[in-house]
């Protein structure tokens, strides 16, 4: 007998072959609910004095605005608005992707999912990338700040020559901003400088906060006027400093190596940011439940655009 979940159960309840056996019906109304917890509203106008569509020429999910006359459904004025893909499809993606510690392919996406095409797999996986970069309701990140970065690339050519590692190659230097216990922000920097590192810090961190870095030199000008500056003299072995250390950021860095290396295999350079964006979200989200994880994932969907031509650009 085909294993079904609980009638309409809570989507942080559900493990991933609850959400597989679920409905289209079950999947939009579980949308809806995150979407809007307190009821449907009009994404045009706002109102809520709104018509259900019952006939049977109107799609399903259909509602009317009774104030603009507008209509809509869950999908319109999110990533997910203009998608031929089903509800139940985009619910499964969600869930794959927010429970996956070290990502998920968009050819196992399409797999998984039964998609046509890896171009639909692949637009869709990055749609959810930007649904996870929900920078604006994050907040600023507080207490002991880990600071770092590490070079995202190739590997040398193996011709028995000694290249150089890290900084001063073509690789792309990716920064992390990590909040002891707490929240994760790691962005794809055109250079490290010392300037570059004071723009992210002041965009991300308040001034009552005690920032850990290494040994480097810039780290000195670009934490002035925080609480305090920590470092570690990693050159020298040294990882830690009674309790200052940056291990947060290092554990990030190992995750996100395993999952470009072992996951993709080859992350480009104007796309690299999206795969930031979602390593970044899993670990500020990694104490909660996948469930929970995909909740949060959804609930950055509305009012978000992104268009195939834009997601090949790089573009936001």
């Amino acid at each position: 007998m085909r294993y079904r979940p609980p009638k309409f159960a809570s989507l942080k309840d559900m493990a991933y072959i609850d959400v597989c056996c679920l409905t289209e019906d079950e999947a939009r109304a579980i949308l809806e609910d995150i979407r809007w917890p307190k009821g449907p509203e009009c994404p045009h106008c706002g109102s809520k004095d709104l018509t259900r569509m019952g006939t049977e020429k109107a799609r399903d999910g259909l509602i009317q605005c009774n104030a603009c006359r507008g209509q809509f459904t869950v999908m319109v004025g999110t990533i997910m608005q203009g998608s031929h893909i089903t509800l139940r499809q985009w619910l499964q993606a969600f869930h794959a992707m927010s429970a996956s510690k070290k990502g998920i392919s968009a050819l196992q996406l399409k797999r998984n999912l039964g998609l046509k095409s890896y171009k639909s797999a692949w637009h869709m996986a990055h749609r959810i990338r930007y649904a996870m970069d929900n920078e604006p309701a994050k907040g600023l990140l507080s207490g002991v700040v880990a600071a770092d970065e590490t070079y995202v690339g190739g590997k040398p050519p193996k011709d028995g020559k000694r290249h150089k590692r890290g900084r001063g190659t073509s690789k792309t230097p990716v920064m992390a901003l990590i909040q002891k216990n707490g929240q994760a922000r790691a962005k794809a920097v055109s250079s490290v400088s010392a300037r570059s590192r004071k723009q992210a810090l002041d965009k991300n961190v308040t001034k009552e906060a005690t920032i850990m870095t290494d040994e480097l030199p810039s780290y000195g000008p670009a934490t002035h006027g925080y609480k305090s500056h920590r470092s570690m003299n990693h050159s020298e072995k040294e990882y830690a400093r009674g309790k200052a250390h940056a291990n947060g950021a290092e554990s990030f860095f190992v995750l996100l190596k395993r999952g470009i290396h072992g996951i993709f295999h080859h992350v480009s350079k104007r796309h690299l940011h999206r795969y930031a964006d979602e390593f970044s979200f899993r670990w500020s989200h990694r104490k909660e439940s996948d469930g929970e994880r995909t909740v949060e994932t959804i609930k950055g969907i509305a009012g978000k655009r992104l268009a195939y031509a834009q997601t090949v650009k790089g573009a936001a």
